[in-house]
């Protein structure tokens, strides 16, 4: 009997857990933006509205490192990448990070991870780095061409790298601290 009580105290203890990681990895993956207000226009208002006097970067990278990271990485996707992940990389790990993403809204790296192959970033001139990204944002929205794959998510739509330029582009701002 007491068998018993313990195998249906464990079903349910194991249907509840379940149920809370169900509802615990929705809440997650839906706790992002909006996609259709993930456009270029709002991201360099955004920018723009940044008081730069006033800004302190948490992490490695100071804030004229950052928007140079975050230009190189737009102007990347028109000129191509200097180095590429892995055909397998990008089929397997790349393209499903990138479709939680954009499912999410957000996105979640690590802030300090250079472009691999990338030039070094300019540290100096925080205000010549911000030109420098919004102009990046500018000639990407009025890129003519092919847009060239991205290194770790592979071939990328007009509107998916959109997506993924500005979604790179908050994530970077959640390390800003207004001081």
């Amino acid at each position: 009997m007491a068998g018993m009580k313990r195998r249906k105290l464990l079903k349910r203890s194991l249907l509840l857990g379940t149920a809370g990681l169900v509802a615990g990895g929705g809440w997650w993956l839906h706790n992002g933006e909006d996609l259709a207000m993930l456009t270029i226009e709002q991201c360099q208002q955004r920018l723009r509205d940044l008081p730069l006097n006033r800004i302190k970067v948490v992490g490695e990278w100071n804030l004229a490192q950052v928007f140079n990271h975050l230009a190189q990485s737009i102007e990347y996707s028109m000129t191509g990448y200097p180095q590429h992940k892995s055909d397998a990389f990008k089929k397997y790990l790349g393209q499903h990070a990138f479709a939680v993403f954009t499912y999410r809204g957000r996105m979640a790296h690590d802030l300090a991870e250079a472009i691999p192959g990338a030039a070094p970033l300019a540290d100096h001139n925080a205000e010549q780095a911000l030109a420098r990204l919004l102009q990046a944002l500018t000639d990407f929205q009025n890129h003519p061409g092919d847009l060239q794959p991205h290194f770790a998510y592979g071939e990328l739509t007009p509107q998916e790298y959109t997506w993924a330029h500005v979604m790179h582009v908050y994530n970077h701002l959640e390390a800003f601290e207004v001081v």
